[in-house]
């Protein structure tokens, strides 16, 4: 089961982090989602049928797109 460490620059509050959270634990097959406003971060596990591709594009869709 893969985690991924996305950079996301423009989190900037827990509403922030909250939205990030909730968007990508409504794909199926993302087990966990770390967000943080300190370190600018979004650390998620995810297995099948998520992907990392299909994380990034909910990110970018949402107004969070990853730097990395």
């Amino acid at each position: 089961m893969p985690t991924i460490t996305y950079s996301i620059p423009n989190i900037s509050c827990k509403h922030c982090v909250h939205t990030i959270t909730t968007e990508l634990q409504d794909l199926t097959g993302v087990q966990q989602v770390v967000a943080s406003e300190t370190a600018k971060t979004a650390v998620v596990t995810f297995d099948t049928p998520a992907t990392a591709e299909q994380i990034v594009e909910t990110l970018k869709s949402i107004n969070y797109p990853p730097a990395n």
